[in-house]
């Protein structure tokens, strides 16, 4: 598609909000106050904004390739410290998607270059389910379980992470939720692992884990 169909979807787009709402964009030049942060897989097949139904300005959003939150990156962790102390967001949804191509590559195992090391969370946690995973007989099955216990385990750095963990000791009101995206129905999926306080944590991870 060329660049000019772009600029022109961009004023068709432009002029149907103002049609709807002439204030939208008055409105956004003001100031963000979204509820959400969403951290989410870069996959292009992935509209964040769209899937929730949400506009420009209700959605704070942060992507990278398989929706990872390592303590060590520090742009995720700029993106987690504004949305949570200066936008002061309520939820934090970890969002997979199914069939993800990022979690595929550390499920075969191959060598890629520099993501191989990005990837490695991954193999982490798939090495710690490798009795479970093993169950699956098909690829693209065993694919999607570890998508969901990828999502899982972003969710609890995210819970375990010492900007969220200071918010709830100020009494800031905010919850880590895990959810999964299906590219084949547009549905997500609710892992139910919503995290909303240190107990929630400790009853969802140490219980669990038996640490």
């Amino acid at each position: 598609m060329p660049l000019d169909d772009l600029k022109a979807n961009n004023l068709a787009w432009s002029l149907a909000k103002r049609q709807v709402d002439p204030e939208f964009f008055t409105r956004l030049v003001g100031q963000q106050s979204p509820d959400f942060l969403w951290i989410g897989c870069s996959d292009s097949r992935v509209p964040a904004n769209d899937i929730v139904g949400l506009d420009p300005g209700e959605l704070f959003v942060h992507r990278n390739v398989a929706n990872l939150a390592p303590p060590q990156d520090v742009n995720y962790l700029s993106v987690l410290q504004f949305a949570v102390q200066v936008l002061k967001v309520r939820h934090v949804l970890v969002v997979g998607h199914y069939g993800c191509g990022g979690v595929r590559a550390a499920l075969e195992d191959g060598r890629l270059g520099l993501i191989d090391h990005w990837l490695q969370p991954i193999r982490n946690t798939a090495e710690m389910h490798q009795d479970e995973l093993e169950k699956f007989s098909d690829l693209p099955a065993r694919v999607d379980r570890l998508v969901e216990l990828n999502v899982v385990s972003q969710v609890r750095n995210v819970a375990a992470d010492v900007f969220v963990r200071d918010a709830w000791t100020r009494g800031q009101p905010l919850a880590v939720h895990g959810w999964v995206y299906s590219l084949h129905n547009g549905l997500v999926n609710d892992l139910g692992v919503s995290i909303a306080s240190p107990a929630d944590y400790a009853d969802h991870f140490e219980k669990v884990n038996g640490s």
